[in-house]
């Protein structure tokens, strides 16, 4: 069984950071490409950030570019998505989704139920 299960959420302060965290079981996550996104209300979901398990590259929505950082423990089959200098505008449900390929192309095929972050003062 195939499973995703997103924590860290919560809220804070605008200029704070979380730690979100993506743990993975029925399988390896070091096989896959691994991406974060969110959602607001009344938008669309968007990619926010992914890892590339063919040579370890990471990408970043502009948005976020700077003050995200995504990163995989092999040991510990889960992967992170550190938000720092977080925004108002970062307020979402955050999502993380695994491809079967290590390319970051996708398509993302299993995904976690997501995490809240909300960022207010």
């Amino acid at each position: 069984q195939v499973q995703l299960v997103e924590s860290g959420g919560g809220l804070v302060q605008p200029g704070g950071s979380l730690r979100l965290s993506c743990a993975a079981s029925g399988f390896t996550l070091d096989y896959y490409a691994i991406g974060w996104f969110r959602q607001a209300p009344g938008k669309e979901r968007e990619g926010v950030s992914c890892f590339s398990s063919s040579d370890g590259s990471t990408y970043y929505a502009d948005s976020v570019k700077g003050r995200f950082t995504i990163s995989r423990d092999n040991a510990k089959n889960t992967v992170y998505l550190q938000m720092n200098t977080l925004k108002p505008e970062d307020t979402a449900v955050y999502y993380c989704a695994v491809n079967k390929d290590v390319y970051c192309s996708g398509p993302f095929h299993s995904w976690g139920q997501g995490t809240q972050v909300t960022v207010s003062s």
